[in-house]
């Protein structure tokens, strides 16, 4: 059940204004300080009219004043409640024929409100309309004469005590009324005192206030003679200011020295209050109405709180200063640390390089001393010899590959792959890799995405991991190949900040072997470390896998238990391209040669030499220069050049990049083809060839180079053969057709704008009607947008491949015949041989009698 608050200062105010009883509340000056609306309804005022004013002049008296004026004087001087019992008054009333005064009677109780002192602080005028009263007594008194019945006479008298006993309840009330609100006043828990005029004298004040200042007598006085132990602490000045401004002020934590015995000091508090001026109707200030709080224990709480604090944080720091100069001492011991063990690592790598090649040298050398001393006139044996040299060859050549991988410098060729396609062609050399004893699972998971990856690297990758597991696994166990789809989130990439969370193509390769301890997990990705038996290993597998994945973008995990096998986790990004398929091998047939002038820019003498032979031997006018400048020079002699074959990393202030600019600049047509064994970034960025660079690695084969010089003269020559050339009037006659019209519809696929317009050109001039595109994505959608006879596709295409959209199209369009351009020469041949298709294969470059004759030997229609 709720009860009332009686610590809350508005309560005597609703008390006050919601009584049915008319009140007025007056100063020991008479000035109206406050009324309820009872007693507005009752005088027919206005709080305006009369608060703020001496009751006298807000009611002139006239010739009743004198009577009201001696019972204020009774109460003042008895301190005791006086009354008035019938008095005459006239209220003015107003009404739409104008303002007139009507006679009415009142009886009035006059009751004292004591301080805290005992003296009157307050009168409280209880005021009863009594008009009608007094009238039905003038009406009785008439009635003594005879003109009134004695019926009607005591009806009359009747009413009369009835309104008697009325009017003594209501004082009843009214008393009841005055002791509560004087005790909810006297008792409130916040301090509450009334101070009056210019000088702020007391006319009021509670217990709590007697509590805060002290038991003095105040009332009556001013605040500066009640109070003088509050000079010089601002609150008399604040009491001036609000009663000039007629502003209240909130104070928030005010200290407060005081003095409330006097025979002892001062004491120190702390008070929330607010003195709130009280206005007359004018708008000036009679007074001020003083309320707050002592808040000692409260602001002392908070300054011992603030003491802790400041402590904690003078504490805090010194600790601070103290950790920042062992993280500093830490730091640099970690730095001395990392330093030590670059060193150490380096000189690991150092010894492990020197002591791998110096093996393959001694192979080398074994094999060329033996065959300069012994086996001059034995052809056989110097063919093994040259084999071995040349074994040992390719073993340094991988050596350096993984190097380039394990530092992440290798030049990478990635595109949109598919794993599991990968990991399935894999299959018969991963069986001829591990032997009978290993048994092979492949776990290939449904909805695999493409990754994008260099394929060839994630085949070493494989090949790598599996003779690793072989090895492990002593010859005997079971390997198992997981690919699926991975999302590595957010918790993940912060739990691994060489992460990037996102989605992945995921690579599990585990055994069943030996299993690694922590110490060797630790170091597993290390060069040249390796738990395998002298001879058995390089120790570079794990090492280029890790540089690879790195480098492409990826995420290794590896777990292992002794005992119980090794998994391998690599994370490849996502492709969100279509896989390519995978590019024939293009090594069919002999190697060819020509008759084109190569320029070779290379700064190493013997290397030159033997490149220059190499070439001249396959029919090549070869010029030769030892830096970008000299080669330059030669270009912009004016001597011919078709190919330029330059080393990447070059000596000098012109680097083979922009000599290879230049070099076009001179000859628009000039084939550029790069080779190194490092390149130091100069067409390598992100771990990427640059787009339209075409790089052979060093150390290459004869057969390599031949090709690749073969198949870029191809399209060099292609593209020169496609330019449009003038028509003489011998030749170009008005109104003959050049070729008869075979009615075919030819889709053309080249992405090289200059060969696609002149091929356009010699279809067209042969009658052919022709739709060209530049792209397998394009070509597939023109065949499913349109009926198509003739497929006439070039092998490299951006994305997919000429020989993956052939055998797509053939697949859809079991009718349509294919004829595929190709700049490798003999290497991809007609019919279903290498390339695995049923189509005329066209080398480059081709003329209009070249493409005459390929569809000639397109099959008849079905």
């Amino acid at each position: 059940m709720p009860t009332l608050d009686l610590s809350d200062p508005a309560v005597y105010r609703s008390l006050f204004e919601a009584s049915p009883n008319s009140y007025v509340l007056l100063d020991r000056g008479l000035t109206i300080l406050g009324c309820n609306d009872a007693y507005l309804k009752v005088t027919g005022r206005t709080r305006e009219q009369i608060v703020g004013r001496n009751i006298f002049d807000a009611f002139p008296g006239g010739d009743n004043e004198a009577q009201l004026r001696a019972s204020f004087e009774r109460v003042l001087r008895t301190r005791r409640m006086d009354a008035i019992a019938v008095i005459p008054y006239a209220i003015a009333r107003t009404t739409p024929e104008g303002t007139w005064l009507e006679e009415r009677f009142w009886s009035a109780t006059h009751t004292p409100l004591p301080n805290s002192q005992g003296n009157v602080g307050l009168i409280l005028q209880h005021t009863v309309d009594v008009t009608e009263l007094h009238r039905l007594k003038e009406a009785v008194a008439l009635g003594d004469g005879g003109d009134i019945p004695s019926g009607p006479r005591e009806q009359v008298e009747s009413d009369l005590l009835r309104r008697a006993q009325a009017v003594q309840k209501a004082n009843l009330t009214l008393d009841a009324e005055l002791e509560r609100l004087h005790r909810l006043f006297t008792q409130a828990p916040g301090f509450i005192a009334v101070i009056s005029g210019r000088d702020h004298v007391f006319e009021l004040a509670n217990d709590a206030y007697y509590r805060l200042v002290g038991r003095r007598d105040i009332l009556g006085k001013t605040v500066r003679e009640a109070l003088p132990d509050v000079e010089g602490q601002g609150f008399y000045e604040l009491l001036d200011q609000v009663h000039s401004s007629g502003q209240a002020f909130v104070g928030r934590d005010m200290r407060l020295l005081v003095q409330p015995d006097p025979d002892t000091a001062a004491i120190e508090l702390y008070v929330d209050f607010v003195y709130q001026p009280v206005l007359k109707p004018d708008g000036t200030v009679s007074g001020i109405f003083v309320q707050g709080h002592d808040v000692t224990d409260r602001k002392r709480a908070q300054d011992e709180l603030m003491r802790y604090q400041t402590d904690l944080e003078a504490l805090v720091r010194e600790r601070t200063l103290a950790l920042e100069k062992s993280e500093t001492e830490r730091v640099q011991a970690e730095a001395a640390l990392r330093q030590s063990q670059r060193l150490e690592a380096i000189g690991k790598l150092t010894g492990g390089v020197a002591h791998d090649f110096n093996n393959l040298l001694q192979v080398i050398g074994s094999n060329l001393d033996l065959l300069q001393y012994e086996y001059l006139g034995d052809p056989a044996a110097t063919a093994r010899r040259l084999d071995s040299a040349m074994g040992a060859v390719q073993r340094g050549a991988r050596l350096a590959s993984q190097l380039l991988a394990f530092a992440r410098r290798q030049p990478l060729e990635p595109r949109p792959v598919s794993l599991g396609r990968l990991v399935r062609g894999m299959d018969d050399l991963l069986r001829r890799a591990l032997g009978d004893g290993i048994e092979v699972e492949t776990v290939i998971a449904g909805g695999l995405w493409s990754m994008l990856a260099d394929p060839n690297q994630v085949e070493n990758v494989i090949l790598n991991l599996a003779i690793n597991a072989r090895d492990a696994m002593d010859g005997t166990g079971r390997l198992t190949l997981e690919a699926g789809n991975a999302m590595l989130d957010d918790l993940y990439a912060l739990q691994h900040p060489e992460v990037r969370a996102g989605q992945y193509v995921m690579l599990a390769v585990s055994d069943t072997g030996c299993g690694m301890s922590p110490d060797v997990m630790e170091r597993a990705f290390e060069p040249f470390f390796t738990t395998k038996p002298e001879g058995k290993g390089t120790g570079m597998g794990l090492a280029m896998v890790h540089g690879f994945v790195k480098q492409s973008g990826g995420h290794v995990k590896l777990y292992s238990e002794v005992g119980h096998g090794t998994t391998v986790r690599i994370y490849l990004p996502r492709s969100h391209q279509a896989a390519e398929e995978p590019a024939p091998e293009l090594r069919g047939g002999p190697v060819v040669g020509g008759t084109e002038t190569v320029l070779v820019v290379e700064d190493d003498s013997q290397v030159r030499a033997a490149t220059v032979e190499i070439l001249a031997g396959l029919g090549y006018r070869v010029l030769q220069a030892a830096d970008a400048q000299s080669a330059l020079a030669v270009i912009r002699s004016g001597v011919p050049v078709d190919l330029l074959f330059t080393d990447v990393v070059m000596p000098g202030p012109l680097r083979s990049p922009e000599l290879a600019r230049q070099a076009r600049e001179t000859l628009p047509d000039l084939a550029v083809l790069f080779t190194s064994g490092y390149t130091e970034n100069a067409i390598v960025h992100g771990g990427r060839l640059d787009p339209g660079v075409q790089l052979l690695s060093k150390p290459y084969r004869r057969e390599d180079l031949a090709r690749r010089i073969r198949h870029l003269l191809a399209n060099q020559r292609q593209r020169q053969a496609a330019r449009p050339v003038p028509l003489t009037p011998a030749i170009a006659r008005p109104g003959r057709a050049e070729e008869p019209s075979q009615g075919l519809r030819v889709l053309l696929v080249e992405d090289d704008g200059i060969i696609q317009a002149s091929t356009t050109d010699m279809l067209e001039a042969l009658g052919h009607s022709v739709t060209a595109v530049s792209d397998a994505d394009a070509a597939m959608s023109a065949l499913d947008g349109g009926r198509i006879d003739v497929l006439f596709t070039d092998i490299g295409l951006p994305g997919r491949s000429g020989l993956e959209l052939a055998r797509e199209a053939l697949e859809g369009y079991p009718g349509l015949r294919v004829i595929v351009a190709s700049g490798y020469g003999g290497a991809v041949r007609d019919g279903p041989g290498e390339a695995g298709l049923d189509a005329v294969f066209l080398p480059k470059p081709y003329t209009r009698n070249g493409i005459r004759k390929a569809f000639q030997s397109l099959p008849k229609p079905a």
